[in-house]
């Protein structure tokens, strides 16, 4: 087997390696965190002010 064959499969089998434990890690910290929906932001009402409502 040539070095150059040798440093390629050994890189290849790096990156799968990285790959599968980066996908792992991926799954396991979407499975303990709960998906959080998020809250419409309402603006509270302002006063209204004025002589129209002076009743």
């Amino acid at each position: 087997m040539s070095p150059t064959l040798t440093i390629i499969l050994l890189i290849t089998g790096w990156l799968a390696v990285a790959a599968a434990m980066l996908w792992g890690l991926m799954r396991i910290s979407r499975h303990h965190h709960p998906q959080v929906q998020p809250k419409l932001q309402v603006p509270p009402e302002k006063p209204v002010t004025g002589t129209a409502n002076a009743h």
